[in-house]
């Protein structure tokens, strides 16, 4: 069993990239086939073994809270209908997990609403998901930077290669290879860390992503850190105060849900996927995109 039991989801952003569909429905809230996207980073999380999840959330965030309570008016309206699979379904984001909730009232940044975690999370390391990166289930990520955090120690951070004319649009690290054993070419040594660099002051190609497993030191970092890129608390400036930072550099699967186009892909794929729809919608796919392209 991981010694790591705790996970932090920020998810006090406005989504105003998804305006108007946000004004009144958390961007979190948003499907992904037919689960919103906030379901698919808990799972993440108790796959990887972390239970306790606490959410950082806003104003007009009450969805959330909603999604993962129970709903016992509908569960006796599908009990009464004998519909045991709609009934499960409905269950399952209530069961999955214990979900605690805390407010950031001053969108301030990431850095910021991690801080908001410190009581909760007190002295031990815990992980990060930003609510914006799917991970496939098949690829898991998650995992394997817990394995390395608790091996090597500090704080991890997941890596992955972008082109560069879209580094400006991540924080970027600067790296070295790890002492590590032969065969985990994956883990790199994170010498620093730049938000949002141009192109032209980028130090690698190497993008964060929204995966991260931290020591509970960043706190104090945090404290210490002023207002950064955007005028926020940026959390890759505090993470830059710490002696150890680790990276796994990830190869498989994401989907950034937080950009209109990405968001339509990911739908695409996971439906295409799907033993229930995948059959059916690939056959449609395959006949409009001949019709369009034809």
């Amino acid at each position: 069993m991981s010694a790591i039991s705790k996970a932090v989801v920020p998810a006090a952003g406005l989504g105003t990239r998804f305006l108007p569909a946000t004004k009144a429905t958390p961007k979190e809230m948003l499907p992904v086939v037919d689960k919103p996207a906030i379901q698919y980073v808990v799972e993440e999380a108790v796959a990887a073994g972390l239970s306790d999840v606490l959410m950082i959330t806003g104003r007009n965030k009450r969805a959330l809270e909603d999604h993962f309570d129970r709903n016992h008016e509908l569960e006796s309206a599908l009990a009464r209908k004998g519909d045991a699979e709609r009934l499960a379904k409905v269950r399952e984001s209530s069961d999955l997990a214990t979900v605690h909730y805390v407010r950031q009232g001053d969108p301030r940044g990431l850095g910021h609403a991690v801080l908001c975690a410190a009581p909760h999370v007190g002295d031990e390391p815990f992980a990060v998901l930003l609510g914006d990166d799917l991970i496939d289930a098949r690829d898991p990520l998650l995992a394997r930077m817990v394995e390395v955090q608790e091996r090597l120690g500090g704080s991890v951070v997941a890596l992955m290669e972008v082109a560069p004319e879209q580094i400006h649009l991540y924080g970027c690290a600067a790296v070295e290879p790890a002492v590590e054993p032969a065969g985990e070419s994956d883990v790199v040594r994170v010498t620093g860390l730049v938000e949002k660099p141009e192109r032209s002051a980028a130090p690698s190609n190497l993008a964060v992503i929204g995966r991260y497993v931290l020591d509970p030191a960043v706190f104090e970092a945090l404290r210490r850190t002023g207002p950064g890129r955007g005028g926020e608390i940026q959390l890759t400036d505090a993470l830059n105060r710490l002696d150890t930072v680790h990276g796994v550099v990830f190869k498989g699967r994401r989907y950034d849900t937080g950009d209109r186009a990405d968001y339509l892909r990911a739908i695409v794929r996971l439906a295409s996927e799907r033993a229930d729809l995948g059959p059916d919608f690939r056959a449609w796919l395959r006949g409009f995109v001949a019709e369009e392209c034809g």
